[in-house]
């Protein structure tokens, strides 16, 4: 059974010519925010892109994308369920589509979490694809180490924190993490950074820690 899953993996990456993974230290940064809208960003210069969300205790790209409620589409051919198209060229999978409520507490522990970001590559049906966007969960566990380990090639990472002492100081370990697995960095995100009054145009800064050129 291993050896057809990993079989089914391989046709399906073999589909994916670039692939990047959106990585964040802490959660609260805005790293899905920030993963869909380089998602659809790609997908308007014409670019057909995938969204996968591998968050799986904290999903929240199903309501960033406005796909909460909406059916899995099957595939006609192969039988298989397919990602969720946004646009022509967009097209979203997310644990989010697959339980009962959005309330739902998955309350799973490692393997259960490793075998589901696997099966994501292996049971759903994957169209050709310019780019694969993954958001992971924040941190530098299991989920973001096996979605590196399972694409094999990664284009690079970006990662994405706020302008707070503590963010700064975990976006240094999601930087080693990367550097360790020998994945590129592709970017740095300082999300969050100010805020500019509507009315006047004067911006203010919403963090007071260490700004990311410290880095």
């Amino acid at each position: 059974m291993e050896a057809n899953q990993e079989k089914e993996i391989q046709a399906n990456l073999a589909k994916i010519h670039h692939r990047i993974v959106v990585l964040s230290g802490k959660g609260g940064v805005g790293k899905s925010f920030i993963a869909t809208n380089l998602a659809y960003g790609l997908a308007l210069q014409g670019k057909t892109v995938g969204l996968l969300d591998v968050d799986i205790h904290g999903p929240s790209i199903a309501k960033l994308t406005n796909i909460e409620g909406k059916p899995i589409p099957i595939d006609q051919e192969s039988g298989k369920p397919t990602p969720i198209p946004v646009l022509s060229n967009l097209y979203v999978l997310t644990l989010a589509s697959i339980l009962d409520s959005e309330s739902t507490a998955v309350i799973w522990r490692g393997p259960m979490k490793l075998a589901l970001i696997r099966q994501f590559f292996s049971d759903f049906e994957w169209k050709e694809l310019d780019y694969l966007i993954v958001d992971c969960p924040p941190g530098t566990g299991d989920e973001p180490l096996t979605v590196i380990q399972t694409l094999n090639k990664v284009d690079g990472v970006v990662i994405v924190t706020t302008p707070q002492d503590l963010a700064i100081l975990d976006v240094k370990k999601t930087v080693d993490f990367a550097e360790k697995l020998n994945v590129p960095i592709l970017g740095l995100v300082e999300n969050m950074k100010y805020f500019r009054c509507p009315h006047c145009g004067k911006t203010t800064q919403i963090f007071t820690g260490n700004q990311l050129v410290d880095l």
